[in-house]
């Protein structure tokens, strides 16, 4: 047990005598090496169950997706051209495919201003789905209109699309059939995230 755990043997001895205790790290050593809960092991309750399930995941679990500086995709050619990869934000490949999402077709960007309060404050990130840029009923969309792009809420009606801000200081915008052409869906947001 000291082999596995990498605690000296007379160490050990002590914990078991009582004279010591281990710490948190040295538990959840031995637990590893006896293949039992740390439960189990300080308390002599719960299961037995393996601690694999509590070991970290492998880099291969996780997707990284980049986080662009918004600011400079304003202006033509792609939504991105121009702008630069800031960080990469991690999600485990798990929680992503979940929720039908490829790694591939994502991106982040931060909000900047108030106009999606209380939804989405300034500052917040969102990770979009490049997948989708058909408008499916209502939804949060990444958008790019007059050279800039706005995360707004887009819904369809007979006249249009109407862009809708969440702060109703913010009248909505109604883009008409004849102009759709100059509103480009760049892609739903699927997830947010801000500091509190």
């Amino acid at each position: 047990m000291s082999k596995k755990a990498g605690v000296s043997s007379s160490v050990l001895r002590k914990w078991r005598s009582g004279q010591s205790e281990p710490s948190r790290t040295n538990l959840i050593k031995m637990a590893i090496a006896a293949d039992v809960s740390v439960e189990w092991l300080v308390s002599g309750e719960g299961g037995l169950e393996t601690t694999a399930q509590v070991e970290p995941l492998g880099m291969d679990d996780y997707a990284f997706v980049p986080l662009y500086d918004a600011q400079c995709s304003a202006g033509a050619g792609s939504w991105n051209e121009n702008s630069r990869v800031l960080t990469h934000l991690s999600f485990t490949r798990y929680s992503l495919r979940k929720q039908g999402l490829t790694p591939d077709h994502l991106s982040a960007i931060r909000i900047d201003g108030d106009s999606m309060e209380p939804v989405l404050n300034s500052g917040d990130t969102v990770l979009i789905d490049h997948t989708r840029t058909t408008i499916e009923g209502e939804g949060i969309y990444v958008l790019r209109f007059d050279g800039h792009l706005y995360a707004k809420r887009l819904q369809r009606n007979f006249d249009g699309v109407v862009i809708i801000s969440a702060n109703k200081e913010y009248a909505p915008v109604t883009v008409p059939r004849d102009r759709l052409e100059e509103l480009e869906v760049i892609g739903k947001a699927v997830w947010s995230a801000g500091w509190l």
